[in-house]
């Protein structure tokens, strides 16, 4: 019986969990555990304080720091002991709500809200959909002015000043056939600017064309992946209708990947639908006795100085493990009977199973725990808000062991036929 999970209950799975997740983070239980590791990480700081604070204490007030050392530490102790036992409360009522944590949950699936659509991020180069700004022109220094000497006085003064006159004259004619020349370049300087300008404008032309070819193409294929799936949806729905073996087998993945069990107790799922019968075969797995929590409850001994913990005695362990097996078969005939709304399956044929070290032989070996077979007419009669599950199971006339706890295998050798 081949294990079925397709793309649609992997998406429904995940989905399932983070809702769970964000119920959990809602319980009671969930607040105590917070608070108490609260309390526990302020301890431990008012106990480091406490010490850092002994340790700068003068001789004289040792005795009493150490006083104060030791009631930090004796109460950093004890909120560990309360948020290991928030932990523990938190699993023991996981454990205890199996049936009742799915009986308020519509187990129906809208597979048409697994229709997807396509999400495109931005364009990742808009920087390369703005113009390069044009180059400012290029201008030439201020063309030099001649400056007449001023008029020299004395016997000399005249020849003096034509002296200076000529010579601030040549002077002013080589600082004007310097700018000149300098002048006579801009025109070329100017157009080369504008060269570069174009051909960098060209090149962003160019990185921008390549830019949105890869980005349309990379939109292309999301798009594409997504028509492909809701092709695959549409092609599930239409044999959903049509009472398809596998389309009825993936829709039941659907519902199960939706059932998200506890951490402490995670369940795996094989089914197989049969058209003609309209019979599903389920076997579910669930975890092993020997993974199971065994403390009963954390405690600080202040006489040791240490944390001890309490062991459940093995009788509370196998009522335990019992309890979750026989909750788990009526959690999943429950999940599977409501979701289907349509009454495409009529019997359910369960086998709920473990896997585990055979004591007797080392090898780890698969054990069946407990077998069922129901129709649904029967089934929906149940008010399982009000049951208990013991007596359900006894009632459909199921097969169950004697001790699941100590991996008493059930004789499965008939059959169990619904």
């Amino acid at each position: 019986m081949a294990k079925k999970r397709g793309f649609l209950a992997e998406l429904q799975r995940q989905s399932a969990q983070a809702q769970r997740q964000r119920q959990q983070a809602a319980t009671l239980a969930a607040r105590n555990q917070a608070r108490a590791a609260r309390d526990y990480a302020a301890a431990q700081r008012a106990a480091l304080q406490a010490q850092a604070q002994a340790a700068r204490t003068a001789a004289a007030n040792q005795k009493a720091a150490a006083a104060e050392a030791q009631r930090a530490h004796d109460a950093a102790l004890i909120a560990q002991a309360e948020s290991l036992n928030a932990d523990l409360a938190s699993q023991v009522a996981d454990l205890e709500s199996l049936l009742a944590a799915t009986l308020d949950v519509d187990d129906f699936v809208d597979v048409e809200k697994l229709r997807r659509v396509a999400e495109h991020p931005l364009f990742a180069r808009a920087d390369l959909e703005v113009p390069l700004p044009p180059p400012a022109p290029i201008q030439a220094s201020p063309e030099p002015q001649y400056v007449e000497p001023p008029a020299a006085h004395g016997l000399f003064g005249k020849k003096k000043h034509q002296e200076a006159v000529a010579a601030a004259q040549a002077e002013h004619a080589r600082l004007h056939a310097d700018w000149a020349a300098e002048a006579a370049t801009i025109p070329g300087a100017q157009l080369g600017q504008m060269q570069q300008h174009q051909a960098a404008e060209q090149q962003r032309l160019m990185q921008l064309a390549a830019a949105r070819e890869a980005y349309a193409n990379e939109c292309g294929a999301r798009e594409a992946e997504v028509e492909r799936q809701n092709a695959d949806l549409d092609d599930f729905i239409r044999g959903l209708a049509a009472n398809d073996e596998e389309a009825v087998q993936e829709y039941v993945a659907l519902v199960l990947a939706n059932s998200v069990y506890p951490d402490c107790f995670p369940v795996e799922h094989e089914h197989h639908f049969d058209a003609p019968l309209r019979e599903l075969t389920l076997c579910v797995a669930v975890p092993a006795p020997s993974t199971m929590p065994t403390v009963k409850e954390h405690k600080y001994v202040k006489a040791k100085g240490e944390v001890q913990t309490t062991q459940l005695s093995d009788r509370a362990q196998k009522d335990r493990y019992t309890s979750a097996i026989h909750q788990v078969a009526l959690r999943t005939l429950h999940e599977v009977f409501e979701a289907d709304r349509e009454g495409k399956i009529q019997t359910i044929t369960l086998l709920v199973t473990t896997d585990d070290i055979n004591k007797a032989t080392g090898r780890r070996e698969q054990v069946d725990l407990l077998a069922v077979a129901v129709d649904r007419e029967t089934f929906l009669t149940f008010d399982l808000s009000n049951v208990v599950p013991r007596e359900t199971l006894r009632l459909l006339k199921a097969t169950v062991s004697k001790d699941p706890f100590g991996l008493a295998a059930i004789d499965t050798s008939k059959g169990v036929r619904g």
